[in-house]
């Protein structure tokens, strides 16, 4: 008579799988704090992204335009649509019409309480408006408070 060899079945014991599952919770307790916070760099990036691409457009309508920058009441105008040597704006091009756009459409404010906004403004802190705009200058920044910092501690409107 031969000895019979209990048979051992080929699943998982239940300690292995309560291994495996603290595993798993502790690689995302790892992995979801650092993908939380990359959101929050996006926006920052968008907002250094954006910003750049308006300074540029600016300062290449003001060396087509003699050292003027685009007025505060037609900034937008004046950067998506074709110009003059005096700053009109036309939607299509022409004779006298033969500088521009600059910039296909101004981009959203991607940070802070007027986030979404694309409006402009000469005063910091003016509802509705997602940047801030010095014609005199050129300078341009995001429409934000004091207290809207990224997580380095810089005002967005420091950028």
């Amino acid at each position: 008579m031969l000895a019979r060899t209990p048979r051992r079945s080929s699943g998982f014991s239940l300690i292995e799988l309560v291994i495996v599952v603290v595993i798993i919770g502790i690689i995302g307790a790892i992995a979801i704090p650092r993908l939380s916070r990359g959101a929050a760099g996006a926006a920052d990036s968008a907002l250094v992204g954006d910003l750049a691409v308006m300074r540029n457009a600016i300062d290449l309508y003001a060396t087509e335009h003699g050292g003027t920058y685009p007025a505060i009441g037609t900034i937008e105008a004046q950067l998506t649509q074709y110009s003059d040597a005096a700053g009109n704006t036309s939607a299509t091009k022409d004779a006298t019409h033969i500088y521009g756009p600059y910039i296909r459409k101004i981009p959203a404010l991607s940070v802070g309480a007027e986030v979404g906004e694309t409006a402009f403004t000469a005063a910091l802190g003016t509802a509705d408006c997602g940047w801030v705009y010095t014609a005199a200058s050129g300078a341009i920044t995001a429409n934000t408070g004091a207290l809207e910092k990224d997580a380095a501690g810089t005002a967005y409107n420091a950028y």
